[in-house]
């Protein structure tokens, strides 16, 4: 069996709903397959795959009603990770990160076993069948929306859990909102989203902190171009059971959702020129 052979993926790398609104949402870290291959190369505790971005396919049920446009990752970040740019360049310099494909976990522990992480060939294959077709598709799905409406939403939807030492101190706040430091939308959209982050006392919110937004938010997002892109980055906490760490809390879910489809309504509210 030729490398190429190797690294192909064994079921469709992303899920497409086409929808009629300028809203787009990629979910690109909600992706649990692992590849016949890779299995017996990772450790028994990568296996759980503990750095997925879980239930956001439950938290974000509503977008059809929204009419958006959803484009799901189905493999495990842990093949390739969607939100690094493909030079493998660090998207937060001097700061701890994980890499395209990433050799350790937000723990620091290392995925491989010996001897079993992959070279720059295969770096650079797994790039060819995972990372290109998705990215291929949101660039396709965004110029449709474009198209369409003139301008298009884009909203990279995130989760992480609240404590992970290796990228900050304490406890995350439980809705971080990324917008490339306001490069990569337009002002008055953010605005939008923290009126509605205002009217509710329950959560706790931030914006360009830890979480600036990655690859997918930066390289997208142009607001001259009429692409406002903004990453969302949710604390685990504010929907996950607090007993058992691998189950979502239905009534926390209920809540959270309430907030997201707030914030995403009052974002397909906005039009290019409002004030």
């Amino acid at each position: 069996m030729t490398m190429s052979e190797q690294t192909l993926p064994s079921e469709p790398v992303f899920l497409l709903r086409q929808g009629g609104s300028p809203l787009v949402v990629s979910m690109p870290h909600t992706g649990t397959c692992l590849p016949p291959w890779l299995v017996p190369r990772l450790r028994p505790e990568a296996l759980a795959l503990p750095d997925t971005d879980w239930h956001l396919d439950i938290l974000y049920d509503f977008l059809e009603t929204l009419d958006a446009t959803v484009l799901v990752a189905t493999h495990s970040r842990y093949v390739i990770d969607l939100n690094r740019p493909p030079d493998n360049a660090s998207l937060y310099p001097g700061k701890s990160t994980t890499n395209l494909c990433p050799l350790d976990g937000f723990d620091g522990a290392p995925l491989y076993k010996a001897d079993a992480a992959p070279d720059l060939d295969e770096i650079a294959e797994r790039l060819e069948a995972y990372w290109c077709p998705y990215h291929d598709q949101l660039k396709a799905v965004l110029q449709r929306v474009k198209a369409q409406h003139g301008y298009a939403l884009l909203w990279d939807a995130h989760s992480i859990r609240g404590r992970v030492p290796r990228f900050f101190d304490g406890e995350l706040p439980d809705f971080n909102i990324g917008t490339a430091d306001g490069q990569s939308c337009n002002a008055l959209l953010v605005e939008r989203l923290t009126e509605v982050l205002q009217r509710q006392d329950r959560y706790s919110w931030v914006v360009n902190q830890r979480f600036k937004g990655g690859y997918i938010t930066r390289h997208y997002g142009n607001p001259i171009e009429g692409v406002h892109a903004v990453q969302m980055e949710m604390s685990m906490n504010t929907y996950m059971s607090r007993t058992r760490a691998d189950q979502i809390d239905p009534a926390s879910a209920q809540q959270v959702k309430g907030v997201l489809r707030a914030m995403l309504e009052s974002m397909l509210e906005w039009r290019p020129g409002m004030t």
